[in-house]
């Protein structure tokens, strides 16, 4: 998940864009990675067909041969999902009493249909300065990424301060599938607990010359929950209807949810992230923007400022309607309307006060309100501390000078819920650069620049050790 590409063009538009990227010199370790990222993005790993379990049996045999024994890792798969498993695996540090750094990334990629694709989805492609395939982006580039560090730092003989950690898992693109990362906090905290982790959510935005704008932080993230509206009724014969109807009162429900925002609020995060858009942007939407900080309640700033459907939802809790089920024949009142309501909760906010808030809006005790089970976690978004963000800074400075950091709080969601939720504060922090369109994630021909791949690895690289070697 990465900044929206209307920031990346009211960015341009107020004339910050960076220089590019220096060309990194030839590197004898890149066919190496090349041939691991093949591998990884030509392993299926979608719930319906693939295997993530079969992609972390082949993430552990690299990590064998670079030097890694059995005690240095853990393949697991729960008994009941064993094609959803995942990879753990830690590179000792010199320092016992310092806490580790987490390498967080999912093997799990959204589904394909190879008929609706120019291409294969899971054969790699590089064309015209791109790799084409499922999860060329999201989330086997970090994946890749993160295990060649791994390899290259234990060939190396690299010692950290810290432990460094890899954690691949399972599950992240499927709500209703095994969780890995989910499993990992609870029931083996021990192998992933670190100081922080880095993870996905936040990555760099190019101009449409493919050049650097701004690079992103993701601190925190909305939760996502979704609550069950239903509406029953004897019914009878549709020749004889009678105004108590279970479609017109799930109807009405629908208008005063749709026609209802949730306040605007604010933190950390998000307050740093306005107030730099603010200052780049300038004009009317910047001192809306402006205004707003000093006002939330102000609805003329509110008004200007929500024109953008992103940063509407970055405000506030938002709560929409999905699907809807209702009546069993054309000729016969409805007897029961079922409609799922997503809601993406602001972080701090409970589950309980928005569904409150539901059972307000809506005013109609014949609209059962109930929650879909299991409730998401709800943990409030990791500090944007200086162990975090001055490694980042000096990184950034160093290959993409003049481009600034901007915090961002994900619309979506990430695994980084999961650890956040047991007290391993974790950050999206990508390192690579995508095209202001998004590159084609989570749908067709999804993409990445060779480029910003093989830049990415240089970034991480730096910035991991940084990160290992802190006090």
């Amino acid at each position: 998940m990465r900044l929206t590409a209307t920031l990346a063009a009211l960015l341009l538009g107020a004339g910050i864009a960076g220089a590019a990227v220096a060309q990194t010199t030839t590197d004898p370790t890149e066919p190496a990675f090349r041939a691991l990222y093949k591998e990884l993005v030509e392993t299926n790993t979608t719930l319906s067909t693939g295997s993530c379990t079969l992609a972390a049996e082949r993430i552990a045999r690299h990590l064998t041969e670079a030097g890694y024994t059995e005690a240095d890792m853990h393949i697991y798969a729960a008994a009941d999902h064993l094609k959803e498993g995942g990879v753990v695996a830690v590179l000792k540090g010199r320092d016992p009493k310092a806490k580790a750094i987490l390498l967080l990334a999912h093997l799990d990629v959204v589904e394909a249909k190879r008929e609706d694709w120019t291409r294969d989805p899971f054969t790699l492609i590089e064309e015209g300065g791109y790799f084409y395939a499922r999860g060329t982006s999201d989330d086997k580039a970090m994946a890749s990424i993160f295990t060649d560090l791994m390899i290259r730092f234990k060939k190396e003989g690299y010692r950290p301060k810290r432990d460094i950690k890899l954690a691949l898992t399972c599950g992240e693109e499927t709500s209703s599938a095994f969780n890995g990362a989910e499993w990992l906090a609870k029931n083996h905290k021990d192998w992933i607990d670190a100081a922080f982790a880095i993870n996905e959510g936040a990555g760099g935005e190019l101009d449409d010359a493919g050049k650097p704008v701004v690079m992103g932080i993701q601190s925190g993230e909305k939760v996502n929950q979704n609550f069950i509206l239903e509406t029953t009724n004897p019914g009878g014969h549709s020749s004889q209807p009678t105004p108590e109807n279970a479609l017109y009162h799930m109807a009405g429900a629908l208008t005063r949810i749709a026609g209802y925002d949730f306040p605007v609020q604010f933190n950390d995060t998000t307050r740093a992230y306005f107030f730099g858009v603010a200052k780049l942007r300038g004009g009317e939407v910047g001192g809306a923007m402006t205004a707003l900080l000093k006002d939330p309640a102000d609805a003329a700033a509110d008004k200007v400022v929500s024109r953008d459907k992103g940063w509407h939802s970055m405000l506030r809790t938002t709560c929409v309607a999905t699907t809807i089920q209702g009546g069993h024949a054309v000729n016969a009142l409805p007897q029961h309307v079922k409609v799922n309501v997503n809601c993406r909760i602001f972080p701090g906010q409970s589950v309980d006060s928005v569904r409150d808030t539901l059972v307000k809006v809506i005013n109609d005790p014949s609209v059962a309100i109930s929650l879909e089970q299991p409730l998401s976690p709800t943990p409030p978004p990791p500090p944007l501390s200086p162990a975090v963000l001055k490694p980042l800074e000096k990184v950034t400075a160093e290959m993409y000078p003049g481009v600034p950091i901007l915090p961002s709080m994900s619309t979506g969601y990430t695994d980084g819920r999961q650890l956040n939720s047991v007290g391993i504060p974790t950050y999206g922090i990508e390192g690579m650069f995508g095209d202001p369109d998004g590159g084609g994630v989570h749908g067709l021909n999804e993409r990445i620049r060779v480029k910003s791949l093989l830049d990415g690895r240089v970034f991480q690289y730096r910035l991991v050790k940084l990160y290992a070697d802190q006090k």
